[in-house]
């Protein structure tokens, strides 16, 4: 009698483990199915950033400006035309009056119009290199992105087949409980480790999903997007003194302190000429009426003149002196952007050489390795011959192989891009 209401209560054990167990995997699953997503390949996703990105778009505007200032530069002062019209006048009358019309213009020199013109140029050129360094690092922080997202779903992939172990493994203690095969002390461990695994797959889902929204961010759309790409093993190589040679030629920041340069050098030069003084001409007529019966001209005067402005705020030099340590500035930012750019490269290149010969230990059947411990371990477990613990510890040294796997394949790839990025050359494809 006692054993028959132990085996109806392993029985009913059995059943609710079962039904905790399935509901909840069924709801993620089901979650996972529903979740609307739109396939999208590295190349599709990468013309979307460019395109797309509404930063990317504010910058742009930005080279438009300057080439609109070079425009504008180029404008040359207007003249300026003055009417004036003097009376004299005797109680409520006007005995007589007189028109004068006067034009002027400022008339530049020493080339200030050239000089406004080059620093207009140059200002557009130092725009345009920025540009290209914030296309540079646009597109390697959405690379990241991508390649993060499918990090993410290769994690999540993990527990998930983790998860579905444990919970079958769970389901068949339960069974064997009711058959008096195992201990209740050992069904209930199954469970709870079950149940460990159950959060961390909620966890991993949650991170997959909030991976997917950067990629939408990116591209500045309400979709979200699933990456179709796969990370393989990557088989650059490179050649430490071609990328340090490649990074001094082609790196937008280095250009863009190059261009600084010549703007700091076109600022001066216009510095220097703004303080030629400038000359005032002016031509005009005038014409005198006196009333007699009627007004009529008494006489017209043509007069023509000359201003010249005495330029004693020249004796202050403070305004060169500025231009000039900027101008020295300029050249001691660009020497520091070059030794900043070979140091990244090195930097950049170690990374990637260790992460490579880190995953060439991954590749050498230390994955397949740690499955057939598992596979054993669940085996033997299943016949008796091992404990619950056994087969617990192969599953989470397995899990760890997988997880370090893919971070460390993942962080290869990112190597591999913030090698690029210090480099200033883009071929990546996923």
């Amino acid at each position: 009698m006692h054993n028959t209401i132990n085996k109806k209560y392993a029985l009913v054990l059995c059943i609710a483990c079962t039904l905790l167990f399935i509901v909840p995997f069924r709801s993620i699953a089901q979650a996972d199915s529903t979740t609307l997503h739109i396939e999208l390949s590295y190349k599709d996703y990468m013309n979307r950033v460019i395109n797309n990105n509404l930063e990317y778009a504010v910058e742009r505007f930005n080279v438009n400006i300057s080439n609109a200032r070079v425009e504008a530069a180029r404008i040359f002062q207007d003249p300026t035309i003055a009417l004036d019209w003097a009376g004299n006048k005797e109680g409520r009358s006007i005995n007589d009056y007189s028109l004068s019309t006067e034009l002027s213009k400022t008339f530049e020199l020493g080339g200030k119009r050239k000089a406004r013109i080059n620093l207009a140029k140059s200002e557009s050129a130092l725009t345009t290199a920025l540009l290209a360094n914030y296309l540079r690092n646009l597109q390697a922080d959405a690379t990241i992105d991508y390649l993060t997202a499918i990090a993410h779903n290769y994690l999540y992939k993990v527990n998930q087949s983790s998860y579905q172990m444990m919970k079958e493994l769970s389901t068949a203690d339960s069974i064997r409980l009711s058959l008096g095969s195992i201990m209740a002390i050992d069904a209930a461990q199954s469970k709870i480790e079950a149940r460990v695994i159950q959060n961390e797959l909620i966890q991993s889902y949650a991170e997959r999903e909030n991976a997917l929204f950067l990629l939408s961010m990116k591209t500045s759309s309400d979709s979200l997007f699933w990456p179709s790409g796969e990370l393989d093993n990557p088989e650059r190589l490179f050649a430490l003194p071609d990328l340090l040679t490649n990074a001094l030629n082609n790196r937008a920041d280095l250009l863009t302190a190059k261009e600084n340069i010549n703007y700091s050098q076109k600022a001066l030069t216009l510095t220097k000429r703004e303080r030629v003084m400038d000359i005032d001409l002016k031509i005009g007529a005038s014409n005198s009426y006196v009333k007699s019966g009627g007004f009529s001209p008494e006489g017209t005067e043509v007069f023509a003149g000359i201003a010249i402005p005495l330029k004693f705020s020249n004796l202050n030099k403070s305004e060169v002196k500025i231009a000039q340590f900027e101008l020295e500035q300029s050249e001691l930012l660009f020497k520091q952007v070059e030794i900043q750019i070979q140091s990244e490269v090195k930097q950049a290149y170690n990374q990637y050489l260790s992460l490579l010969r880190q995953l060439d230990n991954y590749n050498k059947g230390l994955l397949e390795e740690a499955k057939m411990v598992l596979d054993g371990k669940t085996y033997s477990y299943s016949r008796g011959e091992n404990s619950l613990l056994e087969v617990l510890n192969a599953q989470r040294t397995y899990n760890e192989i997988q997880t370090s796997y893919y971070e460390t394949l993942y962080n290869c790839y990112v190597a591999l891009v913030e090698l690029e990025r210090a480099v200033g050359f883009w071929d990546i494809d996923i």
